[in-house]
């Protein structure tokens, strides 16, 4: 005689592993702008989860550093949802955050411009930034030391910026950024005025950042890198999101025929 299977034992054998769940440090939904009447993004919807590396990319004036730019607020949506770390800071056309430092320290930007200081030297810089956040100026010292160290220039520390190279400025504007230990980090197509070895120099910064886990949204139109450190990779055009997925599929087997279009004048499919 068999014996009887209690409700627990069914439980047992029947529920399956939960999967794993994720965190969305960047959420979009809806998001809309215009400049002067004409529609720059156009109800996009993004996410982007802890410890991801999301690529947008396009050609120019599709919107994808207006997009960037509304994550913490350099530029007010008209319309849709941001929500930052958990917390709403845009809704409906009205601003809900009240602390844009506060989001500005947990949504860290580079640049395509570098924006040093010109009148201060590379570690001042870096040290400034914390300054304004309240850090005291022995620890705000000893982090910057620390971080332009981490991206190889803390042999320029008391350079000015007209002193250093572009790719010695954007690694500068990298450790700056860090220094607030932002929850993510925002780059502004980091490396489009700068020469080839220059440009070497900055992502291999940003690769190095990726292997350690940093979230990060980033405009870009270095493709090979964008296939190589992303996770996810999202492609906008008119304002819109054409295809997103992952970098070997958007990248190599695009399914939509605008992606296709963009990519061969880039060389990036056969």
């Amino acid at each position: 005689m068999t014996e009887p299977v209690t409700t627990a034992q069914t439980t047992a054998k029947t529920t399956e592993p939960a999967p794993p769940t994720t965190e969305a440090v960047v959420r979009i939904e809806g998001l809309c702008k215009s400049f002067d009447g004409r529609l720059v993004l156009d109800h996009v919807n993004l996410e982007v989860d802890r410890g991801r590396i999301v690529s947008v990319i396009g050609q120019s004036g599709g919107g994808k550093t207006t997009l960037m730019r509304c994550v913490n607020l350099l530029e007010r949506p008209d319309q849709g949802t941001i929500e930052v770390a958990g917390k709403v800071v845009h809704q409906d056309g009205r601003m809900v955050c009240r602390d844009l430092p506060g989001l500005r320290r947990t949504v860290g930007m580079v640049f395509q411009r570098f924006n040093l200081f010109p009148h201060i030297t590379a570690v001042e810089n870096v040290v400034l930034a914390q300054r304004k956040a309240g850090v005291a100026e022995p620890e705000a010292l000893e982090r910057a030391v620390a971080l332009l160290r981490r991206v190889g220039v803390a042999h320029r520390a008391l350079a000015l910026p007209d002193q250093l190279s572009g790719g010695e400025q954007q690694r500068v504007a990298i450790a700056r950024a860090l220094a607030l230990r932002p929850e993510v980090l925002l780059f502004d197509e980091p490396t489009s005025s700068l020469d080839p070895e220059a440009t070497r120099e900055v992502l291999s910064v940003m690769r190095e950042l990726a292997e350690e886990g940093m979230t990060m949204l980033l405009v870009t139109h270095e493709l090979p890198f964008a296939r190589e450190v992303s996770d996810h990779v999202v492609f906008v055009d008119g304002g819109r999101i054409v295809e997103e997925g992952r970098p070997q599929d958007v990248l190599e087997t695009p399914a939509q025929a605008r992606t296709r279009e963009f990519l061969a004048t880039y060389g990036a499919t056969s």
